[in-house]
């Protein structure tokens, strides 16, 4: 059992510390959320904020895109040529994202200031994409409302997990502790 333990120690230090910080940043993520009361329709302020963001880069192509609180839900309803083309909710901010790219950079660990920069830079670019995101799918639902599920549900989930792949394909190559030892082997 204890050569095992010693055969794998590499995979189960990555899954024990992919786990924890992801179980961590969860539970912190979550009691962020209870401060919001759903039952009134109450959003967070991250998704609201991501809601307002993408209204502004909708604004260079139609200046009469704006938000709406939805009051039957919680969620922000974006207008784009005052038509209601789509609705922001938690779960469209890509947080859950961010948490998953976290942890998984924080598992393959890396030199601290590295570790932190990258995380940094790549959590404002998950959410920058995310933005770009949420905005090209509005154009696109008031253009082809009937593709809705191809967009909504297979096209742009891909192209945002794609993008976040391929940082972790940079992180584990470039940057992390594993690409140091495998360049001095």
């Amino acid at each position: 059992m204890k050569n095992l333990l010693l055969q794998y120690k590499p995979f189960l230090l990555f899954l024990g510390k992919f786990l924890l910080s992801y179980l961590i940043l969860t539970i912190l993520y979550q009691s962020y959320l209870n401060k919001f009361d759903a039952s009134k329709s109450e959003v967070d302020t991250f998704t609201q904020s991501v809601a307002q963001q993408t209204v502004t880069v909708l604004s260079w192509f139609d200046s009469q895109s704006y938000t709406m609180p939805n009051l039957k839900e919680p969620s922000i309803k974006i207008f784009y040529h005052s038509k209601y083309v789509s609705r922001i909710i938690e779960g469209c901010n890509a947080l859950s994202v961010i948490i998953l790219f976290i942890a998984f950079v924080v598992a393959f660990t890396g030199k601290f200031k590295q570790t932190v920069l990258f995380i940094l830079l790549g959590s404002v670019f998950i959410h920058v994409l995310n933005i770009g995101r949420i905005a090209l799918l509005s154009i696109a639902l008031y253009h082809f409302p009937q593709y809705e599920h191809l967009l909504h549900g297979v096209i742009f989930p891909l192209i945002i997990y794609g993008i976040v792949f391929l940082l972790w394909v940079v992180w584990v190559n470039k940057y992390s502790l594993y690409a140091t030892a495998s360049i001095t082997k």
